[in-house]
């Protein structure tokens, strides 16, 4: 098996709890030969932890490293397509996490340089790799006509999770004008996309392309993408959003949010005349953690319940070794980066009814 040699841009909460262990369990298909950092500290760390010893403190240096097969990118999201760039641009493949970008512009820039220089981009959406949903696929045959869909994400705080079950090396000596730099791109690309909105609308739209990206975009996997947004309410500061999505002959209702629970309750529900399909997932940042599909039917007399538990290896590790087919045998990835455009869509979509609510 041909082992690809990556380099990681970010080397944060995600890229320690999730990434980084990762490869280094499927060293038959990875080795990670450079990282990038910011933060001097966290940098230097990581590279004698993982006794790598090509270091960078700049993206498109760390690209320019002529042996990398691809690079993983896993900093801050405003920075995602300028760093997913510079790699294409420098023939390296990319992993981008989610969200790939957070405008149109950005992700149309993407397209090109992957074209030009004949890459392969693929958006780290792992609930879309759970082989419970492949499986929650192939039972969406046989519900018949669907009757209604529920999509749901009620889940605590990150770090409620990772401070029981993982450690994260944090540094404070990151340079006050990237923390700035980050600020002012974020305002940016946030106006960029949705013009002159009311702020808690725009509070709304950075929820969803973080932790609401997962759940729309396997949404549109199960059912598709909505004919049109009908409502859409949200409260505690643009926090907190429900919305309804019009499809041809039934709704979809969307609920979601952060709070102080240490638990994670992000599941797709879809509701035939007499069977129903739950897929549930769990937090990512404590591996091996089930994703499950439970199937609830009516049966002649009888009412039946199952739960399927396809494998206990996580969407992570299963999307990874998708990648490394997408690399090394050229399969094409699923999230790609015009499949993520339709999420972009989607939320400007919510944000566009959201805004209605201050005419």
């Amino acid at each position: 098996m041909r082992r690809l040699k990556v380099g990681i841009v970010g080397l944060g909460e995600v890229a320690q709890v999730i990434h980084l262990p990762i490869l280094k369990a499927l060293a038959d298909r990875y080795e990670v030969a450079a990282l990038c950092d910011i933060s001097p500290s966290l940098l230097r760390w990581a590279g004698e932890f993982y006794n790598v010893s090509h270091l960078y403190r700049d993206a498109a240096e760390l690209a320019r490293q002529p042996d990398l097969d691809a690079v993983f990118v896993l900093n801050s999201d405003e920075y995602h397509a300028e760093c997913a760039i510079a790699a294409a641009r420098s023939g390296k493949h990319v992993l981008v996490e989610k969200p790939m970008t957070l405008t149109v512009a950005d992700a149309d820039a993407m397209i090109r340089a992957r074209d030009e220089s004949g890459v392969r981009i693929m958006v780290g959406y792992m609930r879309r790799y759970a082989p419970a949903l492949l499986q929650t696929l192939e039972e969406i045959q046989t519900l018949g006509k669907i009757e209604y869909v529920r999509v749901r994400d009620i889940i605590g705080e990150n770090r409620l999770m990772i401070e029981q079950s993982s450690v994260v090396r944090r540094f404070s000596d990151i340079p006050q004008e990237a923390a700035e730099d980050r600020g002012r791109r974020a305002k940016r690309m946030v106006d960029e996309a949705l013009g002159d909105a009311p702020q808690p609308v725009k509070n709304s739209y950075r929820l969803l392309c973080g932790l609401n990206s997962h759940d729309l975009s396997a949404m549109r996997e199960l059912i598709g993408m909505p004919k049109r947004v009908l409502s859409a309410h949200h409260w505690n500061n643009g926090y907190y959003i429900t919305a309804t999505f019009e499809y041809d002959g039934f709704n979809a209702t969307f609920e979601t949010g952060v709070d102080a629970q240490r638990r994670f309750d992000a599941h797709i529900e879809i509701f035939g005349k007499s069977k129903q399909l739950r897929l549930q997932y769990d937090t990512p940042y404590i591996r091996h953690l089930p994703t499950t599909l439970h199937v609830a039917e009516t049966v002649g007399e009888s009412f039946e319940e199952k739960v399927y538990r396809p494998t206990f290896k996580d969407p992570y590790t299963v999307e990874l070794e998708t990648f490394h087919r997408v690399v090394t045998e050229g399969e094409a990835p699923k999230t790609t980066p015009e499949d993520y455009k339709q999420d972009l869509q989607l939320f400007q979509m919510i944000c566009e009814a959201l805004r209605k609510n201050y005419e």
